[in-house]
């Protein structure tokens, strides 16, 4: 896993793409404060940049330094919730700008276990996280399920046996600025 874990760093580092498992699918990934590299993504994804990408965070301190506050509930959601939960904070900050939504918000999972945490940890930045699929093309759960054209326009392809996702995107939850919860996905 070091190998892989390095190599990913090398990749990231130069603004390269990655296909990676994360905690549920298969993610295409980059530096989240690289805007020329989310730029990419967004181009492979043939997804419009309004719509805005979520991030992967590894601890409480990666995640303070992305977004202006975490509310109590917030951190109570991070702390019980027992499947991989997607929370969507308002006021972003130190992330590329084309990876934050236009009010400001951002997608927010944290990890904290497996290859994906691990990368995180020795990366230290987060990383962007979205389903390896062109828009508008059912998010491949495995991964087998990934198109050919995914697979040939990415910089590095993580190896499958280190695959230890849930297969089935996460919940998304999203947060309002005086502490209103709206469950987007389950």
């Amino acid at each position: 896993m070091t190998n892989e874990i390095n190599k990913c760093i090398e990749v990231l580092n130069a603004g390269g793409i990655i296909l990676y498992p994360t905690d549920t699918v298969w993610g295409l990934g980059c530096d989240a404060t690289n805007e020329t590299a989310v730029k990419k993504i967004y181009t492979l994804k043939q997804r419009s940049e309004s719509k805005s990408l979520i991030i992967l965070v590894s601890n409480d301190a990666m995640l303070q330094k992305h977004v202006t506050e975490v509310s109590d509930l917030a951190w109570d959601l991070i702390d019980l919730t027992t499947s991989p939960t997607t929370i969507i904070f308002p006021n972003a900050k130190n992330l590329a700008k084309n990876v934050i939504a236009t009010d400001g918000s951002i997608a927010i999972r944290m990890i904290k276990e497996g290859f994906c945490h691990q990368l995180m940890q020795k990366f230290r930045k987060p990383l962007v996280s979205t389903s390896a699929n062109i828009s508008n093309i059912p998010t491949p759960l495995t991964f087998n399920d990934i198109s050919k054209e995914i697979i040939s326009n990415v910089t590095y392809v993580v190896d499958p046996s280190l695959d230890n996702g849930t297969h089935q995107p996460s919940a998304l939850i999203k947060l309002g600025v005086n502490g209103e919860i709206e469950v987007l996905r389950k």
